[in-house]
């Protein structure tokens, strides 16, 4: 304990001097500066990821650049060839990083905690943040075919097997082909992939074992063949090679890259390199226009030690996980793959507890989670989510706070909002204990507030750096209208489950924070906030006010079309977007692909049509597998930030589709409102459900026909029946009196639509 009482700052700032070095205290203290004063400066949790990540940085510094003769993974090909757009100079970089191709596809199963890797050039990592397998072509007379090293690729998933991708490449007459999948076998799951090689010439279709990922150095300290058809790495994982290869090369750091002696070191069948940098190679002959295979499979059952279990039982059975989920029928191939993917995303990613991301951030965040979350329990998957809402509560602390990473002051509305939402969309499944954990996060978002301060920030959640990417620590809106949202849901499940005291309270305490927040919007001096609503009261229009728009979507508390939320819109599309997306210059400096689709719900719930072309800039961005990651470069279009498939990027893409088709607005459903009109041409049948709503479950058909559109709806309301409303773009709008009902297209002549029963 008598640690704590020493002169922490003065041995610091001493030994600084000492060594003629900067003082971190005093460094620290004017970085603070910059910020409002918060009780929480910096987010520990992201200064621990930091730090590992750019000591992976260093240690590609250390690797790369002084052997640029190996095979390097696609980011690095790319990154360090100084004619190549994505080219980065290296003079004052301690730490080298993917900052231009951060894209990469997950591999798992519906409710197995385990990921594999593909790369955008068909990389595969088998293991969390291990080493990787790559696959050659070389002829010969001399050619190779390294995939790495290929301007194009095509590549995608194929959905009718669940989830394999598959990655195509050609070279003149040179061809090569990966499908990877993974497989539930009887000892848990494993990784299986097939490649496929021809060439017009003889030569070799190469398995290479390699000590990197897509995000640098892995290391491989041992390299065995334990048999002609088993390839041993790092004493733990095996290749099961069929069929065996017709021979095999191992090299070390010492020697250089196995590439360079694939005709060497015949007999040999072993390295070890105590550098980490081993490298092995298995050969398979190819003759002139005979296509040759490989085939790998790698165990992972291992791998699942230490993560978090799934909620449901493994199956590793797509169609059965995907059974009740919302299917879409869409005109468009290109939106329809995109929902596809993006859904079973989802399902992916929330294997175990709910993640982001299957790499860069596979680890648990309350914001994405709730945002992904919403997305599946629109699209159906009550049960699911009901099993990660259970897990919220191991992270609830005593007083009631739902932290995931310290300083964070919107995950309790978030999670409160959440609650409520599924309860209204699923009431059957909510679980009456939950009551008492909601009602301490409620009473924790009371204690919080600065109710005795002055100023702007009067009766609002204190200083703190939010969603992290909306600039330095603040008294950010967004964390007051998550709280303003969850402090309502609590209330109405309060008064459901628990007594009406605690819901007045629950409620005065929402009204009060709602009133606090919008008198400090309105007292912003109009000449820095415009009339739109800026990231906190202190702060000028920038790209943070971003984060006020979450008033409008997806919470609902203004009215659509407000005028501030207008107006705030108007500011992002005129002064923050670039190349047709919304450029978050804070962080993640690049086009976000999930606050592009939040601006574009906001436009669609306004009746803007400048919706489309944010939908349409989002689709154009989306990988061949029909991912995105966190945000995307300005200039490569290859990710920028984050990890390369991200998971909230999915659910907002799954919630976009579906609300072009059902919309929730107060006691109204809006059926079609953003349906493009070039997809209603006569024949076209669209689809979509059964999705969950705040009034129940519903799912809606379009029938088109030459002068008229048939629209049917199936429900099963959790109470009374919302207004219905049909409203697709170039025909009359329309009340829905019962399940169906014909809608013509408009026409200059006045027209009653005839319901049908």
């Amino acid at each position: 304990m008598f640690l704590k009482w020493l002169p922490w700052k003065f041995i610091v700032q001493r030994a600084a001097r000492a060594y003629g070095t900067l003082d971190p205290v005093t460094w620290l203290a004017r970085m603070r500066r910059f910020a409002q004063p918060s009780e929480i400066a910096e987010p520990l949790d992201l200064l621990r990821a930091g730090i590992v990540f750019h000591a992976r940085g260093m240690i590609n510094t250390r690797a790369i650049q002084h052997n640029l003769d190996w095979i390097w993974p696609y980011w690095v090909e790319r990154q360090f060839n100084p004619g190549d757009i994505s080219f980065i100079p290296r003079a004052f970089s301690l730490s080298h990083i993917n900052l231009t191709h951060r894209n990469w596809t997950a591999v798992g199963l519906p409710d197995e905690p385990v990921f594999s890797l593909v790369d955008p050039r068909g990389l595969i990592t088998p293991l969390h943040d291990g080493w990787s397998i790559d696959a050659w072509l070389v002829t010969e007379d001399g050619r190779a075919l390294l995939p790495s090293r290929q301007s194009r690729a095509d590549q995608y998933v194929d959905l009718g097997a669940g989830w394999a991708v598959v990655t195509r490449l050609r070279q003149d007459a040179l061809e090569l082909s990966s499908d990877v999948r993974m497989e539930q076998g009887h000892a848990g799951p494993r990784l299986a992939v097939r490649l496929t090689a021809r060439s017009d010439a003889p030569g070799r279709l190469i398995v290479a074992v390699r000590p990197y990922n897509p995000e640098g150095i892995q290391f491989v300290h041992d390299l065995a063949l334990e048999s002609p058809s088993r390839l041993q790495v790092n004493n733990e994982t095996t290749l099961e090679l069929d069929p065996p290869p017709d021979r095999a090369a191992f090299s070390t750091y010492e020697q250089g890259d196995v590439f360079h002696h694939l005709e060497e070191g015949q007999g040999r069948d072993q390295a070890t390199c105590p550098v980490g940098m081993a490298t092995g190679a298995a050969l398979y002959p190819l003759r002139p226009g005979v296509s040759g295979e490989a085939r790998i499979k790698i165990s992972l059952n291992e791998r699942r030690r230490g993560a978090v279990r799934s909620t449901r039982h493994p199956s590793g059975d797509w169609s059965r996980s995907l059974h009740e989920v919302s299917q879409a029928r869409l005109p468009d191939e290109r939106m329809q793959y995109l929902y596809d993917t993006a859904v079973r995303s989802l399902v992916l990613l929330s294997a175990g507890q709910v993640v982001p991301g299957p790499f860069t951030y596979r680890r648990f965040w309350f914001r994405d989670a709730v945002m992904m979350l919403n997305a599946m329990l629109t699209l159906n998957m009550a049960d699911r989510c009901r099993g990660q809402l259970d897990l919220f509560f191991d992270r609830q602390r005593h007083n009631g706070y739902f932290v995931s990473q310290e300083g964070e002051w919107d995950s309790n509305g978030q999670v409160l909002w959440l609650f409520d939402r599924f309860q209204r969309a699923a009431p059957g499944r909510f679980r009456p204990g939950w009551i008492e954990g909601i009602i301490k996060g409620a009473a924790w978002i009371d204690k919080k507030r600065l109710v005795r301060e002055a100023g702007l920030h009067a009766g609002l959640l204190p200083a703190g750096f939010s969603a992290e990417h909306l600039g330095p620590n603040d008294y950010y809106y967004w964390d007051d209208f998550w709280s303003i949202a969850g402090l309502y849901g609590a209330g109405r499940l309060a008064g459901i489950f628990s007594d009406p005291a605690a819901a007045r309270a629950i409620e005065d305490t929402a009204r009060d924070l709602e009133r606090a927040t919008f008198d400090s919007i309105d007292g912003i001096p109009r000449r820095r906030s415009g009339g739109a609503i800026p990231a906190s009261p202190y702060r000028r229009m920038d790209a943070g006010a971003i984060g006020s728009l979450a008033a409008d979507y997806p919470l609902l508390l203004t009215p659509a079309g407000d005028a501030r939320i207008r107006s705030s819109v108007d500011y992002l599309i005129d002064r923050c977007f670039f190349d047709g997306g919304f450029f978050q210059d804070m962080i993640h400096s690049g086009i976000n692909v999930y606050l592009t689709l939040a601006i574009a719900q906001t436009l669609l719930r306004s009746g803007d049509m400048r919706f489309r072309p944010l939908m349409e800039t989002v689709a154009r961005l989306a990988s061949g597998t029909g991912q995105w990651p966190e945000a995307v470069h300005p200039a490569t279009h290859g990710g920028c930030m984050g990890d390369g498939h991200h998971g909230w990027a999915s659910a907002e893409w799954a919630l976009m589709i579906r609300n072009c088709f059902v919309r929730e607005e107060e006691n109204t459903l809006i059926l079609g409102s953003g349906l493009f009109e070039e997809w209603l041409r006569p024949g076209e049948t669209l689809s979509f459900g059964p999705t969950l709503t705040g009034f129940g479950k519903a799912g809606v058909k379009l029938i088109v026909e030459e002068d008229g559109c048939r629209v049917n709806l199936e429900s099963r309301w959790n109470g009374m029946a919302p207004h219905v409303l049909v409203n697709l773009p170039g025909f009359e709008e329309t009340e829905m009196l019962t399940g169906s009902v014909r809608v013509t297209r408009q026409k200059d002549t006045e027209w009653t639509a005839q319901t049908v029963v």
